[in-house]
């Protein structure tokens, strides 16, 4: 499945251990707030639960899992994973 993680980082801004989860996920970055990857066998809510544990308390995180995309001068796109049809 294919999925877009976005996020809003408040107050300090450690993005230390978001990048280190992003990159296990071997996620693409796609705009600055904006990753996708894929991922087997999960829900929307327990990958937000995931990244939960790798933001402070008063940052803001939103997962979708999408079926249809397009993207227009973005940094990265589903294409750039390996399993994605282009």
């Amino acid at each position: 499945m294919l999925y877009f993680v976005d996020y809003d980082l408040r107050g300090s801004r450690d993005y230390t251990k978001l990048y280190e989860a992003l990159s296990a996920l071997k996620a693409v970055q796609v705009l600055e707030s904006t990753y996708c990857f894929e991922h087997g066998n999960t829900t929307a809510a327990l990958l937000r639960d995931f990244f939960m544990e790798h933001i402070d308390a008063d940052d803001g995180v939103c997962v979708t899992q999408v079926s249809d995309w397009a993207t227009y001068k973005t940094n990265g796109s589903p294409k750039n994973l390996t399993n994605v049809p282009r």
